[in-house]
């Protein structure tokens, strides 16, 4: 009897702990860009953090807010135009940090000689539709009262792509110019097919921030693994700020399997550098900016201040003596 209440006691106690065990995994969805590979790169220091994340590549932050509705993630990154239409499209999250800010480039083939926004009039202009170049492009034409249309008539003729098919396009001349994200735009100019228009940061956007976003249920029913994936996620960050061949050589090789030079990776980063810090003020201007373009056709556009989240990064980065 003695040996059987034993046994009974081991394998309830090797359950318990299979089920804590399980409770510990972080299910992340992020995206495939030089300025996500710290997000990436917590992965490799969770067990540290007394956790395991499993990552998921996603095409772009639409798929990665649908994922997130369909409840396969409990933490998921994009920028911030996916997380602002996820949330006014019932997505049940909270911003709780930014991860990287710019990786955004206006370029155009060579030939044309394009240097301005005004100049491409009558061009045919590349973008991903409904990501943050969408925003951003627009935004950019908005200043110069321009108008953009997928069907030809508008000052700009917009033909929206997947990132990955964008450069494709301008080097077989499909198109004259793109709003293209990192290391995508520099490997265009480095690779000699384009050349920089400009960095689209003088809207009332600015520099575009990459949220983090998590869903509400594990920001509040799991939250001890949620501060404990927090502290990870800025460990991860401090340490590709810190240490920069690490950075590059994990976001080339592990990341891009060879796939990006070392020019590429360079010039991508400084584009977008990885940071900690987000806004709500941040994110109700892209939020303000969206309804003004039309970008995501919101019928009840969410209010900042009600979903961005820093107390987890504010704990997280105090813990750790992040300023």
């Amino acid at each position: 009897m003695t040996k059987v209440f034993g046994k009974t006691l081991i394998a309830m106690t090797l359950l318990a702990a299979a089920g804590a065990q399980a409770q510990e995994v972080v299910r992340l969805g992020n995206l495939k860009f030089a300025h996500y590979g710290a997000v990436s790169y917590i992965k490799e220091i969770a067990p540290k953090c007394g956790i395991k994340v499993e990552e998921k590549i996603f095409p772009k932050g639409l798929d990665v807010m649908q994922a997130i509705i369909a409840g396969e993630l409990d933490v998921g990154t994009t920028a911030s135009e996916a997380a602002i239409s996820g949330r006014a499209g019932g997505a049940p999250i909270f911003v709780v940090a930014g991860f990287a800010k710019g990786g955004a480039r206006l370029v155009a083939r060579p030939d044309l000689k394009i240097t301005s926004v005004p100049q491409l009039k009558g061009k045919r202009v590349g973008v991903t539709r409904g990501g943050i170049q969408e925003v951003l492009l627009l935004a950019e034409l908005a200043k110069h009262n321009m108008k953009a249309d997928a069907a030809p008539g508008k000052d700009v003729q917009l033909v929206f792509l997947p990132y990955a098919d964008l450069n494709q396009a301008l080097l077989g001349k499909q198109i004259d110019a793109m709003m293209q994200s990192e290391p995508q735009s520099s490997q265009a100019i480095n690779k000699g097919f384009g050349a920089e228009v400009l960095k689209p940061y003088d809207t009332p956007i600015g520099e575009p921030i990459r949220t983090m976003v998590m869903t509400e249920k594990f920001y509040k029913e799991r939250r001890p693994v949620a501060e404990k994936f927090m502290r990870c996620f800025v460990q991860a960050t401090k340490t590709f700020i810190d240490n920069k061949s690490l950075a590059e050589k994990y976001v080339r090789e592990v990341v891009f399997k060879g796939q990006i030079t070392t020019d590429d990776f360079n010039d991508a980063i400084g584009n977008s550098e990885y940071s900690y810090d987000i806004t709500p003020e941040h994110i109700q201007i892209t939020t303000d900016t969206m309804v003004k373009t039309g970008v995501g056709r919101m019928s009840k556009p969410p209010v900042a201040k009600d979903w961005v989240k820093t107390d987890l990064l504010d704990a997280a980065k105090k813990s750790l003596n992040i300023q």
